[in-house]
């Protein structure tokens, strides 16, 4: 599990007798498995870009992944396309080069963005399949099992890698969005989600949701439904979802790290060359993530990020990378691009009270569970109460029994809001 927020006390357990900890003292908290870790995440570099090579060895320094996730391959740079068939080819070398363990990938390049008609990410993660290209124009595409799922290990789960470009210009550029994503972990951000509805009627095709998201996530997260093509001068932004072609005022707003920005457009994704804004300028202009589709995707909304899925998985203490996933039903044609294991709401603050121990984190997901509990992390574990959560989880409340260790076990299968 990731280090606590506030460095926790320890109790001493002896061999002999287990000693019990003092009312200065907190306990371990121990919750369900609800993220990617950076022991799991790979990083592919090709080792014919240098500047691949550069933004690679910067994140790995900077995240910590082990030096056996590193995988290298090798292929011409600076070109929009690969074909399906140089693609296969790489994909075995990767393939064979990836560790067990590996759930997910990162890579280190913004262009090539495409293969054929799949975006590079959505490749990576699926392998090259027409099923996930739209068959004729305007055609839906395969979804994934991967799509609204709770699974925190998708490769284990689904055979599915979730893939995302940490895709920049330049170093600086892509020092600067690593070094936001890190930033942002954590951090509980109290920003605004912005869900900005425009004139523009067919790339307007996810606002009529924006109602709905808004009264589900305002009780606990600042949410805007706003009317307007230009966002301005804002200083708060946490979320922004829109649909326009050129989105203006991008460069006056003021980005909080972990945020995400995207719009629906149809050619968004191609990052070096579009003809429209590319996702990139998001990433340039401050936020943490982005997505955009690689060719012509038609107004399908099930082909962009559902925002509402989105948010929920991300305040939900899950990485980037998975929530932005989670909320794409049809990937193949969308690419991901920003920092993988930016998590601002993997949060967990403990305190203690008269009587029991209050426990604030939202990364507890919907379901019922067992507390347990147990004087050292090896156990014995013995049961205390069940839990039904709900969503958000704002605090949960233990009885103080004087334990070193509690721990929060899954009952039954954790369930998707509705």
């Amino acid at each position: 599990m990731k280090p606590l927020l506030h460095a926790l006390l320890t109790c001493t357990i002896l061999a002999t007798a287990a000693t019990l900890c003092s009312a200065a003292d907190l306990p371990q908290i121990i919750l369900p498995k609800h993220r990617l870790q950076a022991s799991e995440l790979a990083i592919i570099i090709n080792d014919a870009d240098p500047l691949s090579r550069q933004i690679a060895n910067y994140y790995q320094q900077r995240r910590g992944i082990p030096q056996a996730n590193l995988i290298h391959i090798s292929f011409a740079p600076e070109r929009s396309a690969m074909s399906a068939v140089e693609f296969v080819a790489l994909k075995q070398q990767v393939d064979a080069a990836t560790p067990a363990t590996i759930q997910a990938y990162a890579l280190t390049w913004a262009a090539p963005y495409r293969v054929e008609c799949m975006s590079i990410t959505s490749a990576f993660a699926l392998g090259f399949d027409k099923r996930y290209c739209s068959a004729k124009t305007c055609a839906l595409t395969q979804p994934t099992a991967y799509f609204a799922s709770d699974s925190t290990a998708p490769f284990t789960d689904f055979k599915i890698r979730p893939t995302m470009a940490i895709a920049a210009k330049d170093f600086s550029a892509a020092k600067q969005l690593i070094d936001r994503g890190i930033a942002s972990d954590g951090s509980r951000p109290k920003g605004t989600a912005y869900l900005v509805s425009t004139t523009d009627k067919a790339r307007n095709a996810r606002a009529p949701a924006f109602a709905l998201i808004k009264k589900v996530f305002s009780p606990f997260l600042n949410t805007e439904v706003v009317r307007l093509n230009t966002l301005l001068d804002r200083e708060d932004v946490l979320f922004y979802f829109t649909g326009l072609a050129q989105v203006k005022g991008i460069n006056t707003l003021t980005y909080l790290p972990g945020a995400v920005a995207d719009h629906l457009t149809s050619t968004g994704g191609k990052l070096t060359d579009s003809g429209q804004m590319s996702a990139l300028r998001w990433l340039e202009a401050g936020a943490t993530g982005s997505y955009g589709t690689v060719v012509e995707p038609c107004a399908h909304t099930g082909k962009f990020p559902n925002p509402g899925l989105m948010m929920q998985h991300y305040v939900q203490g899950e990485t980037l990378i998975e929530a932005y996933w989670k909320s794409v039903q049809m990937p193949g044609e969308g690419i991901f691009i920003g920092e993988p294991l930016a998590a601002p709401f993997d949060f967990q603050d403990i305190e203690r009270q008269p009587d029991q121990i209050v426990v604030r984190t939202w990364s507890i997901k919907p379901g019922v569970y067992q507390l347990q509990h147990a004087p050292t992390t090896v156990g014995p574990y013995q049961p205390l109460l069940n839990y039904q959560i709900g969503f958000p989880l704002d605090a949960l409340r233990i009885p103080d029994r004087g334990a070193a260790v509690y721990r929060m076990m899954p009952l039954r299968a954790p369930r998707p809001v509705q």
